[in-house]
């Protein structure tokens, strides 16, 4: 009798106990398994240090433990978190933010593998057509050249040619003797059939095409057998072409591989990587596949046209100096009736065209000025951007730094297309890969829809598994709200939020299960309309026994998830806490801040009335980058603006890529080209403008909040003037920890030493020297009110405001940190562990404490990133106060919170990509929930209550 196996069970729960990462205190939490579960809480409450630098990280030690200790030693090791234990763990992956691609040559469609299964198909079942004639190419077998040469040239004379130089310079002396020894008489020199002699040259500086005769005669059904034997032999001779020609002289091409009929170019057989662009075999030679090429800017050689030659117009030569460059200059004014004493908008087209591009014609340098002391010394000029690019060239101090003067445009060669000629000339359904590669995904889904009924049948019964391939992961990215983006857009230009949901997509296609996904945000640059589709993927994900994890602000996504872990109370040293966790009807009930924010207890308000603005208006005519539609709108002077539409709608286009760098390049010069637009108004009634957008505030761990907003320098000032530093004849140098001096020399001013440990994690121990405090012995004596260098730089910003209270330069600079909502920072917290959110509240804390004209324009980028509703409010609150000194801060925003407290409000749309790029409405937050073509209008209507 056999027994009945015990059922061990699964554990349905997974548990966290003595969690202490960062500001975590001591903590302990369970939350169900294959559940979505969304961790919520306070900016600096500890979501991600529970989430990522907990949880994820023994995931990923668990992970690596799995490798030998030999392995572990090349792969690098995971640092083991400051947890007691975690039980219940799946295998754990990650989707961050953070891990999005900076590489140029990384597009939506390498990351979902779409691009590759497209190469796959038109290597399979693609058609190629000359890039000549646009003819279909062709390409035959030994057997049909033997036919059609019977059918074509029966009972005429011919000359079977084998063709062994095409268009190259050279003699080919040796190249006519080994044809001589290999037995042939006559070869085709240049269309002229010559005799074979001994020692036979052509002019080595001519281009030329030569052909070997294998065979003359008369083309019948009785020499079949040597016809077939010479085309055989001409075949094997020029690698599979051969080429014929009649009495005339006319020439016809044949080949065994893809050919034009006409003109006789030849394709090499389609690969894969004939259609990738990261490959030498497909990649356009002229910018390697970048598809972009960098070139002399010729305003940057002549910024300001006012000047002549002699104050300095060509930038790149300065002003005027006894050199040789200007006497050629000096003679080209002479020859073209130009001076240097002229302002250069007063010369002509052509003398401008000449100093810049150069000139054919001889120019006469005078005798002291060239090396040979030779009268009449004559040289070709040619121009300045010329000089430029082969001074750059060399090598050493010689070389000119052209970064000044480059910029960025579109490949000549193929047209930001990336590949070489020949793979565009491949296609599907009268499509090549770039086409369909520049499709926006939701067009694209429809060609592939019906693309079976134009396919041969041929073709169908390859394409088949590659089409279903293809169809699928499309399906997924259109899941998660993202048919707006097209195939060849590049990982770097897409938002935090877009890189997510595409590696959200790609992992809802990969079907695992029993994994563990933790998320960051996913709903970052996602309007309302599309955040049902969004949940619905991560239910999907969580449907096939996963468990999703995500940390989120999403009103919606808290109210559908099936767990809720609240994070609190407060944010720093006042958080790292789990104030609430249950269900979201459980988590209603409670009253945390969260809470109070969603059931109605506490709430962002509407202002009573909406500003009138200071009377002026910056006017942007028929802009037309990207999807935008020649959209003209105005932004009113003196009020919060906000930018919203769908995902994809032109919101970044017209301001990030038009806007800003017009603003830019108008107040200080910046180099980036705007996108296209006709004109721009009212530049007279702003001074300047600032862009805060999110990217890191330094990529070193030396860089910090207090070096960032320059108030360390404040700080140190303050130290070099105590009496102690002032006795010693200390400078603020002595307070740096980047310079020698004061700084501790054992760890060069870091802090922290790493040990390496070979297969074991890296461990990062404090300095034996200064005990992490970065500074020596001497310079840690010299202390401000009880309180060394290290200890202020240990502060959190809510204490240094209080310390620095009587010292009107430093304390201003913190308490807009503090206002900003940055109180729980410290002040030398390492600017690699901030949040996107982080970073751009300290360059907005940065940009409060300067003293403003009152005139600015203000440019942010969803500034509501990773910000709790408690944390809108603030950082509302600094804008407001911004706008109501006079400001400009215009807002690109999907967060309803802030459209409705907007005074002005820009909406775009109707839809994302090609069914966007119009201004749908334009007008208060009242006007725009009213509107009925706007999406954003019907969502607002909801909040406007």
């Amino acid at each position: 009798m056999s027994k009945k196996p015990i059922d061990l069970g699964e554990q349905t729960e997974v548990e966290v106990y003595g969690a202490r990462v960062h500001n975590l205190k001591n903590i302990d939490i369970s939350f169900p398994r294959n559940q979505l579960v969304v961790i919520t809480g306070l900016s600096g409450s500890g979501k991600s240090s529970l989430a990522f630098d907990t949880i994820y990280a023994e995931g990923q030690r668990r992970y690596m433990e799995t490798f030998s200790a030999y392995s572990r030693q090349f792969m690098g090791g995971m640092e083991r978190p400051d947890v007691d234990k975690i039980s219940g763990l799946s295998p754990v992956i990650a989707i961050e933010q953070k891990t999005t691609s900076k590489n140029p040559r990384s597009t939506v469609g390498t990351i979902t593998e779409i691009y590759d299964f497209m190469r796959l198909l038109f290597a399979r079942v693609g058609d190629a057509y000359s890039y000549n004639t646009g003819e279909k190419m062709v390409k035959m077998s030994e057997d049909q050249i033997l036919n059609q040469i019977l059918t074509q040239f029966d009972g005429k004379p011919i000359n079977i040619l084998a063709p062994v130089v095409k268009g190259r310079k050279g003699h080919y002396r040796e190249l006519f003797e080994q044809i001589r020894k290999q037995g042939f008489l006559k070869v085709r020199v240049d269309g002229e059939i010559m005799d074979v002699t001994p020692k036979m040259q052509v002019d080595r500086y001519k281009i030329h095409d030569i052909e070997t005769v294998v065979d003359r005669l008369i083309v019948s059904q009785d020499d079949k057998k040597r016809l077939y034997a010479s085309i055989q032999q001409a075949l094997k001779i020029a690698k599979g072409i051969i080429k014929i020609a009649d009495k005339e002289n006319n020439v016809y091409h044949f080949s065994k591989y893809l050919m034009c009929p006409t003109t006789g170019i030849s394709y090499d057989e389609p690969q894969p990587n004939t259609f990738s662009f990261n490959s030498p075999y497909g990649a356009c030679p002229e910018c390697d596949g970048l598809g972009y090429v960098f070139d002399i800017d010729e305003e940057s050689v002549i910024p300001n046209k006012k000047l002549s030659i002699l104050n300095g117009a060509l930038a790149p030569l300065g002003e005027y100096r006894e050199t040789w460059i200007f006497q050629v200059i000096k003679a080209l004014g002479k020859k073209y009736g130009f001076s240097l004493s002229q302002p250069i908008e007063k010369l002509s087209d052509e003398a401008i065209r000449i100093l810049l591009h150069g000139t054919d014609e001889l120019v006469t340098v005078p005798v002291e000025y060239n090396k040979w002391n030779v009268e009449n010394y004559q040289i070709e000029f040619d121009g300045i951007i010329k000089m430029l690019e082969e001074q750059n060239e060399k090598k050493g101090d010689a070389a000119t730094d052209l970064e000044g003067y480059r910029i960025l445009k579109t490949c000549p060669e193929c047209d930001g297309a990336r590949l070489k000629k020949e793979s565009l000339h491949f296609k599907v359904d009268e499509k090549n890969i770039f086409e369909l590669a520049s499709m926006d995904i939701k067009n694209l889904k429809q060609w592939f829809d019906g693309i079976e009924e134009r396919l041969s049948d041929r073709q169908n019964v390859i394409a088949k598994e590659i089409l279903k391939e293809i169809r699928a992961r499309i399906g997924f990215l259109l899941d998660v709200g993202l048919e707006y983006l097209t195939l060849d857009r590049t990982a770097r230009t897409l938002s935090g939020g877009e890189a997510q949901r595409i590696r959200l997509a790609t992992q809802i296609g990969s079907q695992l299960m029993n994994v563990m996904y933790i998320l960051d945000e996913p709903s970052i640059g996602l309007h309302q309309r599309d955040n049902d589709r969004l949940i619905k993927a991560l239910k999907d994900l969580r449907d096939l026994s996963n468990t999703v994890l995500v940390v989120e602000h999403d009103k919606d996504m808290i109210l559908e998830a099936d767990y809720v872990i609240d994070m609190g109370p407060s944010a720093g040293v006042h958080g790292g806490e789990v104030v609430a966790q249950g269900t979201p009807q459980q988590l209603l009930k409670t009253h945390t801040l969260t809470a109070s924010y969603l059931n109605g207890e506490k709430g962002i308000h509407i202002p009573t009335e909406r500003r009138a603005g200071n009377g002026h208006v910056l006017s942007l005519k028929k802009a037309s980058g990207n999807n935008l539609k020649n959209v003209s709108v105005d932004f009113p002077l003196g009020k919060l603006i906000c930018v919203t539409g769908v995902s994809g709608s032109g919101k970044s286009t017209l301001i990030g890529e038009t806007l800003y760098p017009i603003l830019n390049k108008h107040f200080f010069r910046a180099k980036k080209h705007p996108m296209p637009y006709k004109e721009i108004k009212g530049l007279e009634h702003i001074d300047k403008v600032i862009e805060i957008d999110q990217t890191p505030i330094g990529r070193t761990p030396r860089s910090n909040p207090s070096t960032y907003t320059g108030v360390f320098s404040d700080i140190r000032n303050l130290f070099v003037a105590l009496p102690e530093a002032q006795i010693r004849g200390y400078k603020p140098g002595r307070f740096s920890f980047n310079v020698k001096g004061g700084r501790c020399e054992a760890c060069q001013g870091g802090g922290m030493k790493v040990i390496e440990m070979n297969f074991l994690p890296d461990v990062q121990v404090p300095c034996e020297e200064c005990g992490g405090k970065r500074y020596n012995r001497e310079t840690l004596e010299v202390r401000y009110r009880g309180k060394s260098i290290s200890d202020v730089l240990d502060m959190s910003i809510e204490d240094a405001v209080d310390f620095f209270e009587n010292i009107p330069s430093i304390y201003r600079k913190i308490k807009t940190l503090k206002d900003v909502g940055l109180g729980y920072i410290t002040l030398g917290q390492s600017s690699t562990t901030l949040s996107g959110g982080e970073a751009q509240r300290v360059k907005l804390a940065t940009e409060l404490s300067k003293k403003d004209t009152g005139n600015t324009f203000y440019i942010l980028d969803e500034p509501t990133t990773g910000l709790h509703f408690e944390d809108i409010n603030v950082l509302l609150g600094v804008l407001q106060l911004l706008v109501d000194k006079g400001n400009t801060v215009l807002v690109i925003e999907h967060n309803l919170d802030v459209v409705k407290v907007a005074d002005y409000v820009v909406d775009l749309g109707p839809e994302g990509g090609s069914g966007g790029g119009n201004i749908v409405f334009a007008g208060t937050p009242e006007g725009l929930a009213n509107c009925k073509d706007s999406f954003t209008g019907k969502f607002l209507q909801k909040e406007m209550v």
